[in-house]
């Protein structure tokens, strides 16, 4: 059996009581007291989440920028420097490797932040693509550990416990240092409210982490994460995203710029209509789980539940769903079967809940 990886503040998770569950290769918290309470938290006060699971790449030298745009179909060379863009990473078919994040950290400086399950994947399709350009591509998620700071009061929360931290935009990014340790800060989160994603050296982090604790920032698990998340229909790899659909398949044909000159699988992108749409459904009674069908008004399966919980926040069940377009009900009529009964479910046009970040 494979050996669990740890976070190095798995030990700090267990002295709060979280419960720790397997998730992407590794031990992680998945609760500390309830889901609600720390939904809550982050919708109406402050929460903090061990992210260091995830991985971080860099790409250093002349042609960084442009490596970078070939790699994801968003647009990263005319974003400015101290920007963060969320882009799908692609294949020459089209389909979608990742979701990750691209942090234009400073000239000729790129990181990127991919999905934990997908590290080794990720790093090897992009070494792959790196001929030809003049830039160094680096691997160092072990380097670094990140806390996601999440909630209206974050920003008030983070300053004083760093040196420096302006008024940043939504989706930028900005170096700084917590005494004399560097760290990066990106105004970025996977909530849907305002909040920070702080990368740094292992040491720095657990340091950051029992100061937010002490001030009493309250502790949240990946439970939690993933009902924020999808209140909010934000997509998660393995989910609504996979290696079997594109980026239009999965409502995300905002990130596909195809004017550019070139990236990967742009010359499919571009001529290949959409097998699926992903739409978002409400239901006041029963909980619809991945995986659950979703029916027409004639009982029909057109598609099928790609996330679904419980909202905290609407009390009502809801889910993301990917149904086929060439079925989809011109009534706009659903339902989902929740073990063999049909459960009416509304078709909901903007996200769940609003979140409120900057």
């Amino acid at each position: 059996m494979t050996q669990l990886l740890r976070t190095h503040l798995y030990d700090e998770h267990v002295k709060l009581g979280a419960k720790i569950v397997p998730f992407a290769g590794w031990d992680m918290p998945v609760q500390y007291t309830s889901v609600k309470d720390e939904v809550l938290a982050v919708r109406n006060n402050i929460g903090v989440f061990d992210v260091s699971h995830m991985g971080e790449f860099f790409i250093e030298g002349k042609d960084a920028e442009a490596f970078a745009d070939y790699l994801v179909t968003n647009d990263i060379l005319s974003a400015p420097n101290g920007k963060a863009i969320y882009s799908p990473l692609c294949r020459e078919d089209g389909t979608v490797v990742d979701d990750l994040i691209v942090y234009k950290l400073a000239p000729g400086r790129v990181m990127i932040c991919v999905n934990a399950s997908n590290i080794e994947k990720d790093f090897n399709w992009m070494k792959s693509k790196h001929s030809g350009f003049d830039c160094s591509f680096t691997n160092l998620s072990n380097v670094f550990s990140l806390l996601a700071l999440q909630g209206p009061k974050a920003f008030d929360t983070l300053k004083p416990l760093v040196n420096e931290l302006p008024e940043l935009e939504y989706y930028s990014v900005f170096e700084t240092k917590i005494g004399q340790h560097p760290v990066i800060l990106a105004r970025t989160g996977y909530t849907g409210e305002d909040g920070f994603e702080i990368f740094g050296t292992h040491q720095t982090i657990k340091d950051l982490w029992q100061k937010l604790i002490a001030a009493g920032v309250t502790p949240c698990g990946l439970a939690a994460r993933d009902v924020l998340r999808l209140e909010v229909c934000y997509p998660l790899y393995g989910h609504e995203l996979n290696d079997e659909v594109n980026p239009f398949d999965a409502g995300l044909s905002w990130t596909v710029k195809l004017n550019k000159t070139k990236f990967i699988g742009k010359d499919v992108l571009q001529n290949k209509p959409s097998k699926y749409k992903l739409i978002k459904l409400q239901l006041d009674k029963g909980i619809p789980r991945e995986g659950y069908p979703v029916l027409n008004s004639k009982n029909e399966i057109v598609g099928q539940v790609t996330s679904g919980t419980m909202s905290v926040v609407t009390n009502k069940g809801i889910c993301l769903a990917r149904i086929q377009i060439d079925k989809a009900p011109a009534d706009e009529v659903f339902s989902i079967d929740i073990r063999t009964k049909a459960y009416p479910a509304q078709l909901i046009k903007k996200p769940f809940v609003t979140g409120g970040h900057k």
